[in-house]
């Protein structure tokens, strides 16, 4: 079972490595387009349209990490105000909506995929490029942000802290 976890916690963490990785490259590549423009040239049109997929890629793969650090936005106004079991009950609700949500979406992510696949789609800009490698993230993103939300189900951490206002 450790392993199981340890290959789990690898494929998150990797997950997020490349949405950093990828957060760098848009950087790199705004900064990149917009030179090239003050200097009077024409961008390459791949940049823009990369740094099109690499915000696609940096959200889908970044955002089963921020699940787990509790990095994602939501508001503590309403369990601030609750009492410490009733609290416990609403998040635990709330976190299992969000499992809910999370594979439904992943199933028709899914299912996009495998259309793409079998149609063999692609998205034809600057290059021509297979859709089912933007649409590979959805099964597995959601997937793992089920994965993580149901930790909070589950789990003796709650997603919501009780705490109103920010607490860094």
């Amino acid at each position: 079972m450790r392993a199981v976890i340890r290959a789990y916690d690898a494929l998150l963490y990797t997950m997020a490595f490349i949405a950093a990785l990828t957060l760098v490259w848009l950087m790199v590549s705004v900064v990149v387009s917009v030179l090239m423009r003050n200097l009077g040239m024409q961008p390459f049109a791949w940049l823009f349209t990369s740094a099109e997929y690499g915000i696609l890629y940096m959200t889908m793969l970044g955002a089963p990490w921020l699940v787990r650090e509790k990095g994602h936005v939501h508001i503590e106004l309403v369990t601030a105000a609750l009492p410490p079991s009733l609290r416990r009950f609403v998040s635990r609700f709330v976190a299992a909506l969000c499992v809910f949500v999370c594979v439904i979406l992943a199933w028709y992510g899914l299912q996009l995929f495998l259309t793409n696949i079998e149609r063999n789609n692609f998205d034809v800009r600057a290059y021509y490029y297979p859709r089912w490698l933007l649409t590979v993230t959805f099964p597995i993103a959601f997937s793992v942000m089920a994965i993580e939300f149901s930790r909070f189900v589950f789990g003796s951490d709650l997603m919501h802290s009780g705490e109103a206002g920010i607490h860094e």
